[in-house]
């Protein structure tokens, strides 16, 4: 008989020839081979998944629905802007957290292989443009708008550059989305 792995909720795993099969403990055959399954790797696991879900989750729905749906019902364009990027600075550090314990969970599930692997390393870009955008874009950005005060900066002598790093993010954002969106469909699958 094959060994048996365990399932979720006290259900053991025969993986036959044809099909895995399920059976209740109390109905496990007596020469049954059990392969227990580490709780702590289960419940790292878990978390991770959690962890991108939450990080996916909130940069799909700051950038694609919150903002939007902010700056076409605020009338004062420069406090939607403040507080778009107060949610993206928000998004953002969710993003460094969860990064980093993805990196770090998969790095203690695979070793070294790891970093060979595409789910691990569309989570090193992700976090690397999260890092770019956080700490790169975004202070240039803030610095632009309070030099320019007590004007708009889009109405400023800032206009074109703070356009230009505006787009920068954008586009930086939208990778990073697709990245996500990537790997909530590749983690789905396996």
């Amino acid at each position: 008989m094959p060994p048996i792995k365990w399932g979720k909720w006290g259900y053991g795993i025969v993986q036959t020839e044809s099909a895995p099969v399920q059976y209740a403990i109390a109905s496990l055959p007596s020469n049954a081979a059990v392969l227990p399954c580490s709780p702590m790797k289960n419940l790292s696991q878990y978390l991770a998944s959690l962890l991108l879900t939450a990080w996916v989750g909130g940069l799909w729905a700051t950038g694609y629905l919150a903002v939007p749906v902010l700056f076409s019902a605020q009338p004062d364009r420069q406090l939607a802007g403040l507080l778009a990027g107060q949610m993206f600075a928000l998004v953002g550090y969710l993003g460094m957290v969860c990064g980093a314990y993805l990196l770090i969970q998969h790095i203690g599930v695979s070793g070294r292989a790891a970093l060979r692997q595409p789910l691990f390393i569309a989570v090193a870009v992700m976090l690397l443009l999260t890092l770019i955008i956080q700490f790169g874009i975004q202070p240039v950005m803030a610095d632009l708008k309070a030099q320019a005060m007590p004007v708009e900066v889009m109405h400023s002598a800032f206009a074109d550059r703070f356009k230009m790093l505006h787009g920068v993010s954008s586009i930086l954002y939208l990778i990073q989305s697709l990245l996500g969106a990537f790997l909530v469909v590749k983690i789905q699958r396996a």
